[in-house]
């Protein structure tokens, strides 16, 4: 268990470690990635979040006129129905937005070019356009346009890009004009004047002037505008995002008003249905009572009657209570007619009907406010949808029902109303015939009096209902109360700096450490001791740094404090280490240097291993074995031309015939490959081997055997009896893990005697004491500077 954490730790640190011996890429990533997220922060386009309040007023009951209070409480937001989504959606309406759009002329949109992204100016644009066309054609263009400021009074027109009008020519579209030219561009005339001191209106300065379709910029900001509520609240928040915020600000200020403006007309028009309705009713009774005053005129005339004051006398008190119910009798049947037949000729589902006309019945003026606040919401939805609307259908059927309740209301109470006035009428006959002695002219006079009282008291009426809707035609006020006008936020609501950097940092980090990882699994070299230990259990004596491929650096010196040399004398202690309870008869040490395949650094090791040695005052003899592809003459400048195969080919010669003492260091002895032979394994079997190592182990304290590949040939498995230890050289970086089943192979069947395993190579120390390059020398790398 122990073993197993022991063992994930490890990894976790060989993990890091790998990470780590790659800052350099990481971090010059995570500064590119920086730098694009700086230059994207520095030529973006910053939207800035623009908010409105409104509060939606509730009905107010209360109104120094109980009638005018009536007709006040109609519109969008009446009690009965009125809801703050409806609302919501009302502000969002694409007639409303429309509006907006037309007003404000947000179709044509003015941007100065810069050298990297174009800047929109809307409250003060460096130039003016008056189109010779009408606003119906004018809403409808899609077209750009590109000017660029030659001088004061001159500028070029064209509708190719602006950055590229110098190049331009006549036939190109290129055209020069001066400001207050009428010019001609296809779709209309127009005369271009300059607004001097405005952005860019710089001589040298383009200017790209956008006409978009009114319909597509009406749908770009019915996606734009956002509308929050909440249903515990009549506050209403509009808030919309734009680059510039004086735009902005104008646009939700602009929403409102005509949201208001909205709303007062729909008001209004109620109030004119009624104005009209009693005007037409005022025309009539105005003949009527003209008839009934020149009838009793005449009537007077005829009679000779004047003191009709004093003949009063003869009437009963209970005949002039009596008079007053009738004529209030037959005032109310008069509104009733007059109510039933505006009905019959206004039977449109669009029509409204007159309110509170005097009819003494609650229930008909409940209805009739009903049916008005229903007629108002089918003609609010008729103005974004159709007569097919599902919502429109159930609302004409609903204003049916309620004309159709109404019209059975108003004959119920009409024949109510007749038979008081026939019981009215049977009273008033009874106090007549009370009266006989009257003149019967006077009594003839009287019907026309009582006719003449009726007809003034219900034009009075009429009257004073007229001055009462002409005042509210004046009253009516938004029911939008405006809590905070149109305010923008100081700060950029996208992109946020913040967000920005932190996405850059996070990418700039992850993508690197992403691509670390997935070419460490793609992978399949060699790299570091633990990759050699997962497959591999042979004892790890060490690992060698790379050095450079330079031939003067690829030998070590005895005064030398670079990290191979330091390695080397690394190694050399861990073989002393490795062969302390070797015992046997010869004076010498044998060590084989063996690999899986050629290029591993095989013939560097053993050389460099043999100096090493030889520089403690070792007596060290290095044979070169590898007959096949000999390097030790090379990397050693041996001139002489025979060597360990002519030693087995030619029983003449010796071994020291053979021997060559290298120059500068007399402990070194070299043994070369000599003559390539045609059959190197044959040749190994020789018996003269057996006399050559038993020979030079009296005679040295270590031989250095640089032999050949046990991956490709046998010639080393042939010798590998004679060997004390077998150096397995592993190159770092070169071979692939796969190839290590041979060096398996070879440990687990103990074919090479007390194999040990060296990592060649390596990038990096490894672990040992306190790393390559501890001492005096100074050549090391800052921490700083990259590998």
């Amino acid at each position: 268990m122990q073993q197993s954490i022991y063992s994930n730790k490890n990894q976790l640190r060989n993990t890091l470690d790998h990470f780590m011996s790659k800052w350099n890429y990481i971090l010059l990533f995570l500064v590119f990635s920086i730098s694009c997220a700086y230059v994207f922060l520095r030529y973006s386009t910053y939207e800035y979040e623009t908010n409105a309040s409104i509060k939606i007023q509730e009905d107010k009951k209360s109104s120094p006129l109980s009638e005018i209070s009536s007709l006040q409480n109609y519109g969008m937001f009446s009690s009965d129905f009125g809801k703050i989504e409806d609302e919501a959606q009302i502000l969002k309406s694409r007639a409303l937005i429309e509006q907006v759009v037309k007003d404000l002329k947000l179709n044509i949109s003015y941007h100065v070019k810069g050298k990297i992204k174009d800047q929109e100016v809307y409250s003060n644009p460096p130039i003016n356009l008056n189109f010779f066309t009408s606003d119906s054609i004018l809403n409808k263009i899609d077209t750009t346009l590109y000017i660029k400021f030659i001088s004061s009074s001159k500028f070029s027109l064209s509708g190719y890009n602006t950055n590229e009008l110098i190049e331009l020519n006549e036939k190109q579209g290129l055209s020069e004009h001066a400001f207050g030219d009428k010019i001609s561009v296809g779709f209309s005339d127009l005369i271009i004047t300059p607004n001097i001191g405005a952005s860019g209106s710089d001589i040298g300065s383009y200017i790209k002037i956008k006409l978009t379709p009114v319909r597509r910029i009406v749908e770009k900001y019915i996606a734009k505008i956002d509308v929050k509520f909440t249903m515990q609240s009549n506050i209403i928040n509009v808030s919309i995002k734009e680059p510039s915020r004086d735009k902005a600000e104008l646009i939700l200020n602009t929403l409102i008003e005509k949201y208001n403006k909205d709303v007062i007309n729909d008001k209004e028009d109620i109030v004119k249905t009624t104005s009209d309705f009693i005007s037409n009713r005022l025309e009539i009774v105005a003949q009527e009572l003209e008839q009934v005053d020149l009838t009793a005129e005449n009537m007077k005339q005829t009679n000779r009657l004047s003191d009709l004051g004093a003949q009063s006398s003869i009437f009963l008190q209970s005949e002039k209570e009596n008079e007053a119910k009738l004529v209030a009798t037959t005032n109310q049947i008069q509104l009733i007619d007059y109510m039933s037949d505006y009905l019959q000729s206004n039977n449109d589902n669009g029509d409204l009907l007159p309110a509170n006309v005097g009819i003494a019945d609650n229930g008909v003026a409940q209805l009739t406010k009903s049916h008005n606040d229903l007629v108002l919401q089918r003609n609010r939805i008729l103005k974004s949808s159709s007569e097919k609307n599902p919502t429109v259908i159930n609302l004409n059927n609903q204003i049916s029902a309620l004309k159709d309740n109404l019209n059975r209301s108003l004959e119920n109470i009409n024949s109510s109303n007749q038979i008081t006035l026939k019981s009215l009428n049977k009273e008033d006959a009874r106090i007549n015939s009370q009266i006989y002695s009257a003149p019967k002219k006077e009594r003839q006079f009287r019907d026309i009096s009582r006719q003449q009282s009726i007809k003034e008291s219900l034009y009075l009426y009429l009257l004073e209902k007229r001055e009462e809707t002409a005042i509210t035609l004046g009253m009516s006020s938004p029911n939008a109360k405006i809590i905070d006008v149109a305010f923008s936020s100081q700060t950029p609501v996208s992109p946020k700096p913040l967000i920005v950097y932190l996405a850059s940092i996070i990418i700039g980090l992850s993508f690197p450490l992403l691509f670390i990882y997935l070419l460490d699994i793609i992978d399949t070299k060699v790299h570091t001791k633990f990759d050699v230990e997962k497959i591999l259990n042979a004892p790890f004596i060490g690992d060698i740094p790379k050095s450079s491929s330079k031939k003067k650096d690829r030998l070590i010196s005895k005064v030398d404090y670079s990290p191979k040399a330091e390695a080397f004398r690394m190694l050399r202690t861990n073989i002393r280490f490795a062969l302390k309870d070797k015992k046997n008869n010869y004076r010498a040490k044998t060590i084989f240097v063996t690999s899986t395949t050629s290029q591993e650094g095989k013939s560097h090791t053993s050389i460099n291993l043999a100096s090493s040695l030889s520089f403690s005052g070792a007596k060290v003899l290095l044979i070169e074995t590898d007959i096949r592809v000999p390097k030790v003459k090379d990397y050693l400048n041996v001139k002489s031309e025979i060597g360990i195969t002519n030693y087995l080919n030619d029983d003449q010669l010796s071994i020291k015939d053979v021997t060559v003492i290298t120059d500068n260091n007399k402990y070194l002895h070299v043994i070369s490959s000599g003559t390539i032979p045609p059959n190197p394994s044959e040749l190994l079997m020789n018996d003269r081997i057996n006399t050559l190592f038993t020979t030079v182990k009296d005679q040295y304290d270590y031989i250095i055997v640089d032999t050949a590949a046990v991956g490709l040939v046998t010639d080393t498995l042939l010798i590998c009896d004679y060997a004390d230890i077998f150096i397995y050289v592993v190159s770092a970086g070169n071979i692939d893990k796969r190839q290590l089943h041979v060096a398996k192979t070879m440990f687990d069947e103990n074919r090479l005697p007390n194999m040990h395993v060296l990592l060649n190579g390596t990038k990096k120390k490894s672990g040992y004491g306190y790393g390559y390059g501890y001492g005096s020398d100074h050549t090391k790398k800052k921490w700083y500077k990259f590998n």
